[in-house]
């Protein structure tokens, strides 16, 4: 089984952040997991979800089957994604509700990979990486690729090569 998991949440299953998952998966056999084919409800402090929800199944497959975590978002208005702001919001319910799923995330690493235009703004990496400090996790880093004419392009290539032996 490989030892770490993508979270790909984007609106478009197929699109171009699913492309540089598909990379990484090509190179570590990561399974990916796509957040838009699952039902992830918004945040309830009543903790009173729907039984179709798929984020507490979600969370307890990364605990008790994975050491790392890659989320993958694209750059929505200089910020992660909305379907994963909400992925990212619900881990609270492993701290409040299922406080033994969020004690196993201690001593896992979590990494992101972003995608937009060329440049990133400074800033789109802290609630990552403040979220994993808070919950005990390591911090891998982070890398920022984009598409050119429906490819991955030889630069950003290089990039999620280096990335990926950071995964090792």
């Amino acid at each position: 089984m490989p030892k770490g998991i993508i979270i790909l949440g984007s609106s478009r299953s197929k699109g171009e952040t699913f492309q540089l998952c598909e990379y990484i998966y090509q190179k570590t056999g990561y399974p990916i997991v796509d957040l838009k084919s699952k039902h992830i409800s918004e945040y309830d402090y009543d903790n009173q979800y729907p039984a179709s929800d798929d984020h507490s199944a979600i969370m307890k497959d990364i605990a008790d089957n994975f050491d790392q975590v890659i989320f993958a978002s694209p750059v929505y208005w200089y910020s992660m994604s909305g379907i994963m702001k909400t992925f990212v919001d619900r881990i609270t319910d492993c701290l409040v509700y299922d406080k033994t799923t969020g004690r196993k995330l201690r001593g896992k690493s979590m990494a992101v990979i972003s995608c937009s235009a060329p440049d990133l703004i400074d800033g789109f990496y802290m609630p990552y990486r403040e979220t994993a400090m808070y919950l005990g996790m390591n911090y891998l880093g982070d890398v920022h690729g984009y598409i050119e004419n429906g490819k991955i392009n030889f630069e950003v290539q290089e990039k999620l090569d280096e990335f990926i032996k950071t995964l090792d």
